[in-house]
């Protein structure tokens, strides 16, 4: 009698939806070109580090502008922006009138004569003429009157202030602000919010390093996880949600009541806050509410973790692989933002009648944002994705093997060769559905704001489309699975996985859910604490920075984060259980087809769906052999 050969991934592959590697590549393409476009004519410095009148940027190296005399000057030691005519600023389409300078240090003291400056730029190094003038010249030029700021200088401070000198006579400090508060106000909002990036870029920094450890402090707790475990959880996500609440609240209330609010990125501030407050306050709600109903089910969630920590316990490079795809991300996402920070600054230095330098906006700019923006969406759910691939594969390889004491040599390494040899167009196309359900929401919510549309009717469109997510992302992990088992194409797999899901949705929902929920928790515990360090590192700089938007940015990236690292064990799961039902359906537990789970997982879902012998009337069919001596079929 021939012995019966084990029901495995399959062996001999062919690759999957070649037509969609394709395609991605050429989109790729696409982004190079707008990449080397936005390099050769931007410069993200301009937003935050200001520039003279004649193009050099402050606290670095320049290239001269053909035409301007005194371009190109070596200006690291000069970091400060310095108007000659400070107390007197007019501003003209976005310009401001008065001639600017790049200097080494303010003027501390009112100047009255030229000898001061004279005097000040000997003992300081801080020239405050045309560069062109030399220090001895300034009391002996008959055109020093013009070349020189205007007498008296008041006293200045270095102030973080797009590094610019801020008058401290209070005259001219109240012309010098509202000329700055109107210039500020009339910058679009795309360069007000890069300006905030840039300004706080330390921050979101440190930030992004405390999610990640929030991050591995959470993967850690649900590897080793315990009942002490899960309500220690709970119980700090529950404080979290409280505490970030309260605190939007009152900072609400504190900008909203603050009399200094004249800005209109402060206005922002205090309008984001407030969305911001609601939006916490509904999720705390609901999350609390939830908590409550399925507080009686967390002893079937530490079942749960506990197998599923037994799966990884036999692979443990898994809890090793978000971090690649962590790093893989963060320098995509680093790219991406400095390519965006050049496109935002994309112009053309043009040179005046006078010697001095004008940018001019570049046309197309806008179209090609919109095009890395699809960029940044694709890109980072097609790594996402393979990191899906990855996990689902090795557990597939190793659910699969009838010796559960010896499992297969290097599973993750296996699945990774698989993925990029066969299946890079699955994930290529599984990650562009979620893309193109993504991109006309972002457009509809933007065209709601044009119009002023009614809140709640945006609301309830939002969340349509969050939930239509929410279920395409379900749908696309349980496809990758099937490719993983039966190398298959992506709409094969989807619909293979839909059937198998549909015939086995009363017995495994129920426990998919409340783990999924559960990770969810252990997510909103990463962005809770992130958040709540960002409030307190933002709200110490109140100036021109639009700081809510990068808090927001900080906030995405801390869940996309969590989700990176605590994806491991919800990507377990659902291969776990479909494998577990695809076992249930072409075995019987007999000996000639005994079933490949544990008999603690059997165990496990027969209790947490009160199963009784009901089991044995599933439906099932035989294998049946194939040509090549494989034993795994597609499934019908």
């Amino acid at each position: 009698v021939s012995e019966l050969q084990e029901w495995r991934p399959v062996i001999y592959r062919k690759c999957t939806d070649t037509l969609w590697l394709l395609l991605f590549c050429l989109f790729w393409a696409g982004l190079m070109f707008i990449s080397g476009y936005a390099v050769v004519a931007g410069a993200a410095e301009r937003l935050v580090l200001g520039y003279d009148s004649f193009g050099n940027i402050c606290g670095r190296k320049n290239t001269p502008v053909e035409g301007a005399n005194l371009s190109g000057l070596d200006m690291t030691n000069n970091k400060y922006v310095f108007f000659l005519n400070s107390c007197s600023l007019e501003i003209q389409s976005l310009k401001i009138s008065s001639l600017s300078l790049c200097v080494s240090s303010c003027p501390q003291e009112q100047l009255n004569s030229l000898e001061d400056l004279q005097s000040f730029a000997r003992d300081n190094g801080s020239f405050l003429c045309i560069y062109n003038l030399n220090v001895s010249s300034y009391t002996l030029n008959p055109k020093a009157a013009q070349l020189c700021p205007t007498l008296p200088v008041p006293p200045s401070k270095s102030f973080p202030l797009f590094n610019r000198c801020v008058p401290q006579n209070p005259e001219c400090y109240s012309k010098y602000a509202s000329v700055l508060i109107s210039m500020v106000n009339e910058m679009d909002v795309f360069h007000r919010i890069l300006s905030g990036i840039l300004a706080r870029r330390d921050t979101v920094i440190g930030l992004s390093v405390l999610a990640l450890a929030f991050s591995l402090i959470v993967v850690l707790a649900f590897r080793f996880i315990q009942t002490l475990l899960i309500h220690t959880l709970i119980a700090l996500v529950v404080f979290g949600l409280l505490f970030v609440s309260g605190v939007l609240w009152w900072l609400h209330y504190d900008y909203r009541n603050d009399p200094s609010t004249e800005l209109e990125t402060q206005k922002e501030n205090v309008k984001f806050l407030l969305g911001y407050a609601i939006f916490s306050t509904i999720v705390t709600v609901v999350l609390l509410s939830l908590i409550f109903v399925l507080r009686k089910r967390l002893q079937f969630a530490v079942q749960l973790f506990q197998i599923v920590g037994k799966i990884i316990g036999r692979i443990p490079f898994l809890l090793f692989q978000p971090l690649w795809t962590f790093l893989i991300l963060i320098a995509f996402w680093v790219f991406w933002v400095a390519v965006l920070l050049s496109l935002g600054t994309a112009g053309t230095a043009q040179s005046t009648s006078g010697g001095q330098v004008e940018y001019k906006a570049l046309a197309g700019i806008c179209y090609m944002a919109w095009y890395h923006f699809v960029g940044l969406i694709w890109t980072s759910e097609f790594i996402l994705a393979c990191q899906q691939m990855v996990i689902a594969g090795a557990v597939v390889t190793c659910y699969f093997n009838r010796n559960k004491n010896n499992p297969p040599p290097h599973p993750v390494l296996s699945s990774i060769s698989v993925l990029f040899c066969y299946h890079l167009g699955t994930a290529i196309k599984g990650s562009f559905l979620i893309t193109i359900l993504r991109i006309p929401r972002m457009v509809l919510l933007y065209i709601y704001d044009i119009l002023d549309q009614k809140k709640n009717a945006k609301c309830q469109f939002n969340c349509c489309f969050c939930c239509q997510k929410s279920c395409l992302r379900y749908f696309n992990q349980h496809a990758y699975t099937t490719t993983a088992i039966n190398g298959t194409n992506f709409c094969t797999s989807a619909k293979d996985a839909a059937c198998i899901l549909a015939r086995n949705s009363a017995k495994l929902a129920s426990i998919s859910c409340f783990g999924d929920f559960l990770l969810f928790l252990g997510k909103v515990f990463v962005v809770c604490f992130t958040v709540f360090g960002g409030l307190m590192a933002f709200n110490y700089h109140r100036e021109l920075q639009a700081w809510v938007v990068p808090l927001l940015l900080v906030g995405f990236f801390a869940y996309l984060m969590s989700h990176t690292f605590l994806s491991v064990f919800e990507v377990t799961a659902d291969a776990m259980f479909l494998c577990f039902a695809i076992d249930m359906e072409t075995n019987d537990g007999t000996a000639e087809k005994p079933y490949f789970l544990d008999q603690e997982l059997l165990t496990f879902v027969s209790q947490s769906n009160k199963l009784t012998e009901g089991q044995n009337h599933r439906n099932t069919r035989p294998f049946q052999d194939n040509e090549d001596g494989t034993e795994l079929q597609p499934m019908v």
